[in-house]
């Protein structure tokens, strides 16, 4: 409970940091994306088929255009029965347009099993749901590189293990990630290398959040992205990306558009 309280009073002042600084802009967005395969940090989370990714989310802009504030939802259903769904919830403050600050509230209806599958729990033990604090940096024209870190800081992330077998406490697993990103006269480009931080305790769970045996790099890759116009008033986003797992000697090739 004490855990909860403070996530609580965290996300109410970061309401609040963004909420006072609105001063003329608010919408509404959403849309979806459909892959051809959902690939997340270097893992295949969808299983062997495409993947719709419906999205929701309310935003703030103040009128100089330095805060932004975004509430939402997020989702993921493949059209496979027996593979992976996701329902997450977000709260992310942008200053400048280059830094943002997002927690996320991921939960996979499709992955939990028994209590662990019921949304409305959240004892630190038997929740299915995992909370991320994630910092951003998004680039600039002037420094065509992206940083970001990932934490998760509550839930059901990969735990350690006592001497006695009886696990305690989450590891509080990390993710870096390294990004360029450069705009092309058609379309535009993004590398990126990123890695899983944290060992597990291989003597009682081999694989820690992200699948990995230890730490290390999970996630390379480069994505091109462009809008194709359709209408005078109607274009469609498309994009496309090629990712590779070392660590689990996987590769991926991936198609998607935005709608």
């Amino acid at each position: 409970m004490k855990r909860n309280s403070l996530l609580l009073m965290f996300l109410i002042l970061l309401f609040s940091a963004g909420l006072n600084q609105v001063q003329s802009q608010s919408t509404v967005s959403f849309g979806a994306d459909l892959m051809s395969r959902y690939i997340w940090r270097g893992l295949d989370v969808g299983g062997p088929s495409p993947s719709i990714q419906p999205s929701l989310a309310y935003n703030f802009t103040s009128k100089n255009g330095v805060h932004s504030l975004s509430v939402g939802a997020w989702g993921a259903y493949t059209f496979s029965g027996t593979a992976n769904e996701e329902v997450d919830l977000f709260v992310s403050y942008t200053l400048f347009d280059m830094v943002s600050l997002t927690v996320t509230d991921y939960f996979f209806p499709g992955l939990n099993t028994g209590e662990k599958n019921n949304y409305f729990v959240y004892s630190p033990d038997s929740t299915g749901h995992v909370f991320e604090g994630m910092i951003s940096f998004n680039g600039t024209k002037k420094i065509p590189v992206t940083l970001l870190f990932a934490m998760n800081f509550y839930g059901n992330d990969a735990r350690k293990m006592k001497n006695d077998s009886v696990q305690g406490d989450i590891i509080m697993s990390k993710y870096l990630e390294l990004g360029f990103i450069h705009s092309f006269n058609f379309f535009d480009f993004k590398a990126f290398i990123g890695a899983a931080l944290d060992k597990p305790d291989t003597k009682f769970a081999p694989l820690g959040y992200y699948g990995n045996k230890e730490a290390g790099i999970i996630n390379i890759g480069i994505k091109a992205s462009k809008e194709i116009q359709i209408t005078e008033k109607f274009s469609l986003p498309v994009q496309c990306q090629l990712i590779t797992n070392p660590m689990l000697q996987k590769i991926y090739f991936v198609f998607g558009i935005t709608i």
